[in-house]
């Protein structure tokens, strides 16, 4: 069941400006923050001393707040993210609840990186971090509709098939006959909310489907 959203109702549901989630998703792994850090210090410093040689031209004041700016991008860079992949599903026309269940399960292991390591003998060999992806296949009594993709945590494996799962769905067309994207999605049976990255406000799209799928 699809139910088209009102206008200035996505704004509501989809924030422009990052939630407290949005910028935790966003920090990003181990790896990410330590590229993070490099870019903010690096970047910092280089700018502190150029501000520092240049200090009596006018461009030494200008040097100097680029200078903060990068340092502080450990936090203006998530925030950077969040908005981004938050405008990837504010700018579709058509956004619509959809109310259906979970066809299929399906786990697979995903290979998050690689990296070169010595063994014993000394010899390089290729080490493979993997971490366990789900995937919940959504229809409802039209059929198929798509699917949502996310890490695998203990509280996931008491999802089932058949359950009630509710998200909001988002389309080039008014009519949804092409789904241009899903966002995280909501099992109203466990409370639980699954997804790779928490678009929407939660309490918000609770309150709408309580008034909407009456």
């Amino acid at each position: 069941m699809l139910i088209p959203l009102r206008p200035g109702e996505l704004p509501r549901l989809i924030p422009a400006v990052a939630t407290g989630p949005q910028f935790t998703a966003c920090s990003g792994n181990p790896r990410k923050l330590l590229q993070r850090v490099l870019i903010a210090v690096i970047g910092g410093v280089i700018s502190l001393l150029l501000s520092q040689s240049l200090f009596s031209s006018r461009w030494g004041p200008v040097w100097l707040v680029v200078g903060f700016v990068f340092l502080l991008y450990l936090l203006w860079g998530p925030i950077l993210e969040a908005g981004r992949r938050n405008a990837t599903l504010r700018r579709y026309p058509a956004a619509a609840i959809f109310e259906g269940e979970v066809a299929a399960i399906e786990q697979r292991e995903v290979v998050e990186n690689r990296r070169e390591q010595a063994d014993k003998s000394g010899r390089l060999q290729l080490v493979e971090n993997t971490r366990t992806w789900i995937s919940l296949e959504l229809e409802d009594e039209d059929g198929y509709l798509g699917r949502i993709r996310f890490p695998m945590e203990k509280k996931h494996q008491q999802i089932r098939r058949g359950m009630v799962i509710r998200t909001l769905v988002l389309s080039e067309r008014k009519d949804f006959s092409r789904v241009g994207a899903i966002s995280d999605a909501w099992l109203p049976q466990l409370k639980l909310w699954v997804g790779e990255y928490p678009y929407l406000l939660h309490p918000a799209f609770e309150e709408l489907c309580l008034r909407r799928l009456r």
